[in-house]
């Protein structure tokens, strides 16, 4: 398998697992009156991975035996890095919050998908957003040549699909659906 297939299909696992996971960490924060902040709380230790991750990186560069520059012959690509590192934290702060109105049920103004909020949410980001990238790839990089139909007919099925999964996820709200039967009470 060519490396960056691998990495491909291993970050599809990481972040496939991320909304999950997520949302979990999101429902085990102290709710009643902290219950809005639930959501925050969950994030802090997100941002708080990243930075792990990014000390991480550091020790493979290091190991790695970089030079420390960060500027070439295009400049610096540190604003670019930078910029991107906003759009990443800002899209899990945002999805945190998605997943927080996901739950809340619909009397309160929520989606009303309780612990499946996740399952409303992930596919609309994960459907939504490499369209998304795709365009906007394309808006910066012109191809070259005729965009083929089945391309647009398959960013249409991306974002139907999404559309259709989020819709039609099965809601949880912890409680079972039918409340289990009075039990028969014996005769004397």
């Amino acid at each position: 398998m060519q490396p960056w297939l691998l990495y491909a299909l291993l970050t599809v696992l990481s972040w496939g697992v991320y909304g999950v996971i997520l949302h979990a960490a999101r429902s085990k924060m102290p709710m009643g009156a902290e219950t809005p902040n639930a959501s925050l709380k969950a994030f802090l230790f997100v941002c708080i991975a990243y930075a792990l991750i990014g000390i991480v990186t550091a020790l493979v560069l290091k190991a790695r035996g970089t030079n420390w520059s960060f500027t070439g012959d295009t400049g610096s690509g540190i604003p670019l890095s930078l910029i991107a590192g906003m759009a990443g934290a800002l899209g899990a702060l945002t999805l945190v919050l998605a997943l927080g109105a996901a739950a809340t049920p619909i009397l309160k103004g929520g989606g009303g998908f309780g612990v499946a909020a996740a399952a409303a949410v992930m596919p609309i980001v994960f459907g939504g957003a490499p369209v998304i990238n795709t365009l906007t790839a394309m808006l910066l990089h012109r191809p070259d040549k005729a965009i083929p139909p089945q391309f647009i007919i398959g960013c249409v099925l991306a974002v139907v699909g999404a559309v259709m999964v989020a819709k039609y996820a099965p809601s949880n709200t912890g409680a079972a659906a039918h409340p289990p039967a009075a039990p028969a009470s014996k005769p004397h």
